[in-house]
């Protein structure tokens, strides 16, 4: 993958900003049915391979390797991308994502809306914002 002109991770980084526009807009609502509360789950587990896919090309075009979440999550972490907090979140959502997607079982279903909620969409948040500071001014 040639990633020496940085147009890889600005445009994962777009397709990150929408994702993450829509999980916004889902985040807002108070209660949701089933149906809506594993729309959330789908919602976040979509921004998040993003927002990690987004890491993995930045880090790439600094010259640097990242081949799974943790490693970017880390790797971010050292660039001072993320917050010691917010990395937390995210390796928290990177260990539990497999629990996550358990939204037939109601309980699970809504500890995985509050964490999305609460923990995991603004980690996103900051993330894409401290990234929108890495694009070139146009």
């Amino acid at each position: 993958m040639s990633n020496s002109d940085g147009i890889r991770w600005q445009q994962r980084h777009d397709n990150f900003e929408k994702a993450l526009g829509r999980l916004n807009s889902a985040c807002q609502k108070e209660e949701y049915s089933d149906l809506e509360r594993a729309g959330l789950v789908q919602m976040f587990e979509f921004t998040f391979e993003l927002a990690w896919k987004t890491m993995k090309d930045l880090l790439f075009f600094g010259g640097l390797t990242a081949n799974t979440p943790r490693e970017a999550i880390r790797q971010s972490f050292v660039a001072e991308w993320l917050s010691e907090a917010d990395a937390e979140a995210l390796l928290d959502a990177l260990q539990k994502r497999n629990l996550l997607t358990h939204t037939y079982e109601a309980a699970m279903a809504v500890e995985a809306e509050r964490l999305i909620k609460l923990n995991y969409a603004p980690a996103l948040r900051r993330l894409f914002d401290s990234l929108q500071a890495k694009r070139p001014k146009a």
